[in-house]
């Protein structure tokens, strides 16, 4: 029997879990990234770097290298991306499987404010908010924009312009720890965390910490993603290909 190739859109430290056991459980992997990090951490196996030109591109792609199965293991966040997946393995005729790490719930101690956008983050927070905004770089200048807000803006890789000087840039990569975070929040004197529903547990660390502290979490929920078949480990997703 011939080896099955996979198409892993990775990116995230869940893909590369997942491509460690497809290689391992014989798949031929070729794991794709975006290309817009600047020091990926690539898994084992074949790399594909850059965008596929839309839907269109990724359906050519997955027709001519001849894949037998796509597997969607990108960020909670990344739509588009799963968007073009799941229509171009359908059209292309081949099963569409997703990653998709649970989604964090709010304990009875938690004080969570649920928006559905950033838009509606930015209107939640009420004036003169000292945030910890922890959602990356891409979507940060919305937060900057209103003057009366200020804290410190943390993520893995510098944004592409330079910070007011009400803000201050923390560079990190997770994983973290409950004090780094609670010292960090702190020292800030923070009054609210801005975060998205990432799931995992290598960034709940500062949930704990808010929640310790007793400080409101405003909590990004995640996009809506294709219907499609979506498991909670690697493992599962590999014994469901096999």
């Amino acid at each position: 029997m011939p080896v099955k190739r996979i198409l892993v859109l990775g990116g995230t430290s869940d893909a590369n879990v997942l491509v460690e056991e497809l290689l391992k459980a014989g798949f031929d992997v070729v794991t794709s990234f975006a290309g817009v990090t600047e020091n990926p951490v690539f898994p084992e196996g074949k790399i594909r770097v850059g965008g596929f030109g839309g839907e269109e591109g990724l359906y050519d792609y997955l027709k001519a290298e001849g894949f037998a199965a796509l597997a969607d293991a990108t960020h909670p966040f990344a739509a588009q991306i799963s968007r073009h997946g799941f229509n171009a393995a359908e059209r292309t005729g081949i099963p569409y499987l997703r990653l998709e790490r649970a989604a964090w719930t709010a304990l009875p101690a938690d004080n969570w404010i649920s928006v559905q956008n950033t838009e509606a983050a930015i209107a939640a927070l009420p004036n003169a908010a000292r945030i910890m905004l922890t959602i990356g770089r891409k979507e940060i200048a919305a937060f900057l924009a209103r003057e009366d807000l200020s804290g410190v803006a943390r993520m893995i890789e510098k944004p592409l312009f330079e910070l007011p000087p009400n803000w201050e840039l923390v560079l990190a990569r997770p994983p973290f720890s409950v004090e780094a975070e609670r010292e960090l929040l702190s020292f800030h004197k923070t009054t609210h965390l801005v975060t998205k529903n990432a799931g995992g547990k290598l960034t709940v660390a500062k949930l704990i910490a808010a929640r310790g502290l007793r400080i409101p979490v405003v909590m990004i929920e995640r996009p809506q993603k294709p219907p499609a078949p979506a498991y909670g480990s690697a493992p599962a997703l590999v014994a469901a290909l096999a």
